[in-house]
């Protein structure tokens, strides 16, 4: 069977990413494409890289005939994804990419993104998209929301050596650095070249980053108890990639065995020999996730360090990878390509 599929936010890094991915899926078509902003353009004259590919013209959300999808990618910002979501048919089921729907108590949404939220129904009823660990959920679910990229590095990352019980709760501190394609595709002075290029800086520092609230809400549950982690993030001149390095309290190779044993059987996720430490352009391009482990110096500490590309598995190949469940699709399909080097 075929599924249809629309894409809302096609004009977008992420809706160009989806599109990109689905385009040789065997068991889905691309049947409506939605960007208001760019309604009656071909994709070809928003994004030239896919001239190649037969596509539906760009068209506004309304115009969309919903009761012929069987899923739809919501790749839009956060606020206009829960007011669209909220008019959308409600046996339709939904891969949402924004940060509308990931946190689980409506009070933490409004605190970490400063407006009550929209739609609570749907709030209350979406799975987290951190595939790897909601896989059962994900594939019984009607919507699922996607994590933030940088959210779903750090619980790559950290998650597994929580619930193993190898590290100081209270002595977890990562360090990461992000593409400037994270930010989106809308102008902003600080993303203009001469702005951005020959320098990288931090930025949200102190603790104000949106995506803590994941870190919080996930590492506690996980934990059982409050777990709060430093957290900042800096902005690099390059296209693509997220590199977070964490700095835990634990032994070292008792770390790199619990990432290793949890991530034995995962497609996607590639735990390094003891020793290692990845590179973004190892993943770029792909759906797959490096993590290393390192001694450090201190005795009792250890440094690990994760890769992946922010638009792929960080969004759209992590989205598609939950929708391929939610369909009954090989989660696999369309997502075991090689990474993309030089």
């Amino acid at each position: 069977m075929t599924y249809s599929i629309a894409i809302l936010g096609a004009s977008g890094y992420t809706g160009a990413e989806l599109i990109r991915l689905i385009a040789d899926h065997p068991d889905m078509t691309i049947t409506a494409l939605g960007a208001n902003s760019k309604a009656g353009l071909s994709i070809a004259q928003v994004f030239p890289h896919l001239r190649h590919l037969t596509l539906p013209t760009l068209v506004t959300i309304d115009q969309i005939d919903f009761a012929k999808i069987d899923l739809c990618f919501c790749a839009l910002p956060h606020k206009t994804s829960q007011e669209v979501i909220a008019k959308l048919p409600q046996d339709l089921k939904i891969v949402d990419l924004s940060a509308d729907f990931r946190l689980r108590d409506p009070a933490a949404y409004e605190q970490w993104y400063g407006n009550p939220h929209a739609a609570i129904d749907h709030q209350a009823e979406a799975v987290y998209g951190l595939t790897e660990f909601y896989r059962d959920e994900i594939t019984a679910a009607r919507l699922v929301a996607g994590t933030g990229c940088n959210a779903a590095t750090g619980q790559f990352m950290v998650r597994p050596l929580i619930t193993a019980g190898v590290i100081d709760l209270d002595e977890i501190i990562l360090d990461l650095k992000c593409a400037v394609s994270g930010a989106g595709r809308s102008l902003k002075e600080n993303l203009l070249h001469a702005e951005l290029s020959e320098g990288y800086h931090a930025y949200a520092v102190g603790g104000t980053h949106r995506h803590l609230g994941e870190f919080d809400q996930e590492f506690s549950a996980v934990a059982g108890r409050p777990v709060k982690v430093q957290f900042t993030p800096h902005l690099v001149p390059a296209n693509r990639g997220i590199l977070a390095t964490g700095y835990v309290k634990g032994d070292a190779q008792a770390i790199h065995a619990a990432l290793a044993a949890c991530y034995a059987s995962e497609p996607f996720i590639e735990v390094l020999p003891f020793g290692e430490a990845p590179s973004t352009r190892h993943v770029r391009g792909s759906n797959f996730c490096h993590i290393g482990v390192v001694a450090d110096r201190l005795p009792g500490r250890a440094i690990v360090v994760g890769a992946l590309d922010n638009l792929t598995k960080g969004s759209s190949g992590q989205a598609l990878q939950n929708a391929n469940l939610m369909l009954g699709i090989q989660e696999t399909t369309g997502l075991m390509m090689a990474p993309l080097f030089p």
